[in-house]
């Protein structure tokens, strides 16, 4: 398989400070992977090094067959897809709900170039695929914040990007809105024309079955990585978190409990 984000021995250092310790992390073409970290583990600094925001102190990162510093990576971020609580921030919130996922298009925050017909399609294709349809013509700003995230995915699909990095969409969510969000991207993995996708997230419960790879990381270093269902273990995690957890399986997702 062709690989979708290599990161080779990647360490970053910042303010005398080393955040990012010898990484070692590949993606295949086809796999969904999982990174799961607490707070400050490196999570966002390390998807910062993936869509090239921030460079290696050593070491070097390829995503979708490019090695960063020998292209051009405003062109590559075309095809990678990001929704971070970070971008919704920086929205116009009067927007229409239909204009915020065309700009996705060209990456931009607010329109500046007049849709055609296609455009229109590809929308309100994405947008029922989302199950936000009824949004349609709502300002950004009046949707809840389920409905927020379920938007910006859609205007992260609307360039096709070929990697789509969603970092911790569920953070804010009531447990009702993080079901429902979850299951759209369970339906969106499913279907055939499905980038690879990068969910983060210090909540294992998240981690749904589509995410059949998993990566630990903590303090800046990566403790362990495979198949899902052998990393999400109550041995590995409470040694992970450093106290002690029970892990449960169950509809193929992983439950943790704290043991008193």
């Amino acid at each position: 398989m062709s690989l979708v984000v290599d990161v080779n021995g990647v360490t970053w250092n910042r303010d005398g400070k080393t955040l990012l310790h010898g990484i070692d992390w590949q993606v295949n073409s086809g796999e969904h992977w999982a990174i799961l970290g607490l707070n400050g583990s490196g999570k966002t600094t390390l998807l910062n090094m993936i869509t090239g925001y921030i460079w290696p102190t050593e070491g070097h990162v390829s995503v979708l067959g490019h090695r960063y510093g020998t292209v051009d990576l405003r062109e590559l971020r075309k095809s990678i897809g990001w929704v971070s609580s970070s971008l919704q921030e920086r929205l116009h919130m009067n927007d229409k709900t239909q204009d915020v996922v065309l700009s996705g298009k060209h990456a931009t925050i607010g329109l500046y170039d007049k849709a055609d017909a296609g455009d229109a399609d590809r929308v309100a294709q994405l947008m029922k695929q989302l199950g936000v349809t009824h949004l349609y013509n709502r300002h950004y700003h009046s949707c809840s914040q389920g409905e927020k995230q379920k938007v910006l995915i859609a205007r992260a699909l609307m360039a096709s990007p070929k990697l789509l990095i969603l970092d911790e969409p569920c953070n804010g969510l009531d447990v009702f809105s993080r079901e429902q969000l979850l299951a759209s991207i369970q339906e969106l993995v499913a279907s055939p024309d499905a980038p690879n996708l990068i969910y983060v997230t210090h909540h294992i419960e998240e981690i749904i079955p589509a995410f059949t790879k998993a990566l630990l990381i903590r303090a800046g270093q990566v403790y362990r990585s495979g198949p899902t269902q052998e990393v999400l273990t109550g041995a590995y995690l409470s040694e992970f978190f450093q106290s002690p957890v029970e892990v449960e399986w169950r509809y193929d997702r992983a439950w943790l409990r704290v043991i008193s």
